[in-house]
């Protein structure tokens, strides 16, 4: 037991939960929070700085902090995929994202999944929709727990108490400060992982050598590991590397949790700033992918690359420093899993529920049942983490990019044009996720980069992330289809979004 580490960490802990249920009264409007606008979006009144550490702390999560760096400790040059995937998500983001946020506030809508009903007027294409971004969701905020779990453990905190705890904490200011709540521990939480971050990448090579040296010890390092792995990539993963990482930006933006904390923002404005801004995480992104090879190259020895770097700050620094940048990496937890379990909650109480009540529901009814839902979704994401194995959290989170990936026709081509017939959609969505699927399972979920066989002729075996072809196979078929549908006459729904919202 780290006594010394624990205390800070309990510290931090217990001033991120305070400031949790504050944050119901921060910015609260005399109405209250009655609606899934207000608890859910937080009224869309959030400007450049708070959207800025929202999407911040939304996207960079604690098992990113956790699993970039696992990943080049276990795999070297391969993991660095996460840092150009973030860079190509950002020109993507001030493209589309902004386009969509001014046709979502015209008409009220709390969700991508809202978009997709409006434009093309077809209520099971909105539930395919929704059902993807929920159960894609549900690993993702596994992960998060996961992450907490690597730390409490690196600490000397076994058992399942402590993840509980922190978990119904989580879910109680949750329920009452909605988004507000992941919005104020996102500052708190981005200071904090600064300074971890920079303190490591300065103080611990020192320590070591230099980078010359860290370089040298972790590329030794990773030439025993089975397979055997370099700080290079090597030819044969040039064409999985870009295409993770063109894959992971379009699914990046899709995610219900982006959506969220998007059209939580009070302009487009202020979403063209952030995509401007947010670069700067991904230089952070970059550095704390480094302590990879910081572990590498301190001799940190574990099976479980995911407590490769909590290991590395209680070896390399004072315990009391040691218990703030795990305080940190676990605060990196809350924010995420906050957001991730109200975006879930929307979609169920809007496009799932809402889809089948029969009549339209009371603002008030909304919010008293997206706050039920999101106590839901949370404990089934502790009880996953708890009573299954790690790895199924992580294999399920493989599935959910692939997932997602296959929402690009219905929404980022959809805020851009109307030509895809809703049918068509529907038929290519479902293509697409049975093809991706596929091609994981056939790897046992062990990688999402799939070797290609194709025709001699075309180059023959492509390894590459199972969301391109999956969404290459989606596109055609929506095209085809869509040009089948029209020359039939099928009835194409109607589309009820304002045009004028697309224009500026």
């Amino acid at each position: 037991m780290h006594s010394t580490a624990l205390a800070v960490f309990c510290l931090f802990f217990l001033l991120v939960t305070l400031a949790g249920f504050w944050a119901a009264r921060w910015r609260r409007p005399a109405a209250g929070m009655a609606s899934l606008e207000e608890w859910g979006l937080a009224g869309r009144s959030f400007g450049t700085w708070i959207t800025w550490f929202l999407i911040g702390g939304d996207l960079y999560t604690a098992y990113t902090v956790i699993a970039v760096p696992a990943a080049l400790y276990g795999a070297g040059a391969m993991g660095f995929f996460a840092v150009p995937y973030a860079v190509i998500a950002y020109p993507y983001m001030m493209m589309v994202l902004p386009r969509l946020w001014r046709v979502c506030n015209r008409h009220g809508y709390v969700t991508f999944a809202d978009f997709v009903r409006g434009r093309y007027g077809n209520r099971w294409l909105t539930v395919a929709i929704a059902l993807t971004g929920v159960l894609a969701l549900m690993p993702y905020i596994a992960l998060q727990l996961v992450g907490m779990k690597v730390v409490m453990s690196a600490m000397g905190l076994h058992g399942e108490w402590p993840l509980a705890v922190a978990f119904i904490i989580l879910a109680a200011y949750t329920y009452s400060s909605g988004l507000r709540a992941p919005a104020v521990i996102a500052i708190v939480k981005d200071m904090m992982l600064y300074i971890m971050v920079l303190a490591a990448l300065i103080i611990i090579p020192i320590k070591l050598g230099g980078y010359a040296r860290v370089f040298q010890l972790a590329n030794q390092a990773l030439a025993t590991h089975t397979p055997p792995a370099t700080i290079f990539l090597k030819p044969g993963q040039f064409l999985g590397y870009s295409t993770l990482a063109i894959g992971s930006a379009l699914a990046l933006m899709l995610y219900p949790h982006t959506a969220t904390a998007v059209l939580s923002a009070s302009s487009p404005n202020v979403i063209r700033r952030n995509a401007a801004m947010l670069p700067a995480y991904s230089f952070l992104l970059g550095l704390v992918a480094l302590l990879g090879y910081l572990a590498l190259a301190a001799g940190i020895q574990t099976k479980d690359t995911s407590s490769a770097v909590p290991l590395l700050f209680l070896k390399s620094f004072p315990e009391w420093f040691a218990g703030f940048c795990l305080a940190a990496i676990a605060i990196g937890a809350l924010v995420p899993a906050a957001i991730m379990s109200i975006a879930a909650s929307n979609l169920f109480t809007r496009n799932l529920y809402g889809e089948f009540v029969g009549r339209k529901m009371l603002p008030s009814e909304e919010s008293a049942m997206a706050k039920i839902v999101s106590l839901v979704v949370k404990f089934g994401a502790l009880i996953f983490v708890l009573y299954l194995p790690t790895p199924y959290a992580i294999e399920m989170q493989l599935l959910g990019g692939i997932w997602m990936c296959q929402l690009v026709p219905s929404i980022v081509i959809g805020v851009f044009t109307r030509w895809f017939h809703p049918w068509a959609l529907v038929v290519g969505w479902a293509a697409g996720m049975a093809s991706g699927t596929a091609m994981a399972a056939s790897l046992q979920l062990k990688s999402s980069v799939y070797p290609l066989h194709l025709p001699a002729w075309l180059g023959g075996t492509w390894a590459m992330y199972a969301a391109v072809p999956a969404l290459l196979l989606n596109l055609a078929i929506s095209v085809l289809l869509t040009l089948v549908f029209r020359s039939a006459g099928l009835n194409s729904g109607s589309d009820s979004t304002d045009a004028s919202a697309y224009v500026g």
